[in-house]
């Protein structure tokens, strides 16, 4: 038995554990901070309330109290003025969300993803606040973040194609001067190219591996970034190197591309992007992981099996169901992650997962322990006795031969 779990046994039945005593405290900070946002707000409309003079009154109230708050919370006026946003949405937009916040059912995290992601859809935001409130609920911050920038993708789906050609008209390249004899190069491009880019980049740098090379990743990137632009080749490179190119998974309804109707395409870790585009995406000859979808349940038809590199389409088809490390919380892509198998199970799709290196090591050489659940899921046991059920972002089709009796 391990130390820690023997230390449980120990623990009377009814007294609360070291582990109990962090989450309650979590707990009231949470209801502290909600306090915080209401007691700013009344603060704020004293203010506006006093001035009662004219119309340009009201900016310089908020100047004031914005001062006022940073000064006693000793934080910076932008600080402060993020607080008084935060609260004012609360308070006024999505009193429902501040109760949760306030019984603690939801972390302060969740609450301004919230504010962030709904602040962007004012036509419809208030039909979507019970929806996102649920996964608040149910959801770690990471996971929450994520669902809601997809609701947020699914209502203004609408115009995307005209606001993607609008945005692309602004593409740019900039240098800006930095110190130390360094500077900053940035590009203003299409969402799909830079993370493309970023992919490839990424990827040769995996394969600069010497034992005397003592470059970071991120240096390794930045290198390979200035020798591809200003070189054009990469004949220096070694031959695990060469010829590389970015994978990106492309989800495109089948409805959609057959009959240009139906939800729009998806990219991983960009969101929905123009008809148009996923069409020209999903005829290119290679590095596109083009993953069909039936156009009522959203279950996996097929994911292109004939032209696509390594991993194998298992290995592929388990990391694209995830779509990140399947630890409770953790946000790191499941194209950086290893690919972990259950022990005692089948080398299938229900017993493997993705999981980045750190949280891989920890499932193998600590007391956590990790079963593997129908769908994809995994259920994480921490030491301290507590269960943590991490879904993946996706889901695989269960076909069966025989049709279900009616």
């Amino acid at each position: 038995m391990s130390s820690s779990a023997a230390h449980l046994d120990e623990v009377p039945e009814g007294i609360p554990t070291t582990l109990d005593w962090v989450v309650m405290s979590a707990d009231m900070a949470t209801v502290h901070a909600a306090q915080r946002y209401r007691c700013i707000v009344e603060l704020w409309d004293d203010a506006i309330r006093a001035a009662n003079r004219d119309e340009g009154a009201s900016v310089l109230v908020e100047r004031s109290v914005r001062l006022e708050v940073a000064s006693a919370l000793r934080i910076t006026e932008h600080a402060a003025g993020r607080l008084m946003g935060i609260g004012r949405a609360l308070v006024y937009r999505y009193p429902q969300v501040w109760e949760a916040m306030s019984r603690a059912a939801i972390t302060d995290t969740h609450a301004t993803t919230i504010v962030d992601g709904l602040d962007e859809l004012e036509i419809v935001r208030d039909d979507l606040v019970g929806e996102v409130l649920t996964l608040a609920e149910e959801m770690p911050t990471g996971p929450f973040r994520r669902a809601v920038k997809r609701i947020v993708d699914r209502e203004r789906e609408a115009t995307i194609a005209e606001r993607h050609a609008d945005a692309v008209a602004h593409r740019h390249v900039r240098v800006e001067p930095g110190v130390d004899g360094m500077a900053w190069l940035t590009a203003h491009l299409p969402a799909v190219e830079a993370h493309a880019i970023l992919g490839r980049l990424t990827a040769i740098a995996k394969t600069l591996d010497k034992a005397d090379d003592e470059r970071t990743l991120d240096q390794k990137r930045a290198d390979v970034f200035g020798d591809l632009l200003i070189d054009g080749e990469t004949t220096y490179l070694p031959d695990s190197a060469r010829g590389i190119r970015p994978t990106v998974a492309i989800t495109v309804p089948a409805l959609t591309l057959l009959t240009g109707e139906g939800p729009t395409a998806q990219v991983d870790g960009v969101g929905p992007i123009p008809l148009d585009r996923a069409r020209e995406l999903c005829g290119a000859a290679s590095g596109w992981m083009r993953v069909l979808t039936h156009p009522e349940t959203g279950v996996v038809l097929s994911v292109g099996r004939e032209q696509y590199r390594p991993p194998a389409d298992l290995r592929r088809l388990v990391a694209w169901r995830a779509a990140r490390c399947m630890a409770p919380g953790c946000g790191i892509p499941a194209d950086r992650c290893d690919i972990d198998w259950h022990h005692g199970g089948h080398t299938d799709a229900t017993n493997l997962a993705p999981l980045c290196r750190g949280h891989h090591t920890l499932k193998h050489h600590t007391d956590w322990r990790v079963r593997a659940k129908p769908g994809g899921a995994l259920e994480w046991t921490s030491p301290a006795g507590r269960v943590y059920l991490v879904q993946p972002e996706r889901r695989i089709p269960q076909f069966t031969t025989d049709p279900p009796p009616f």
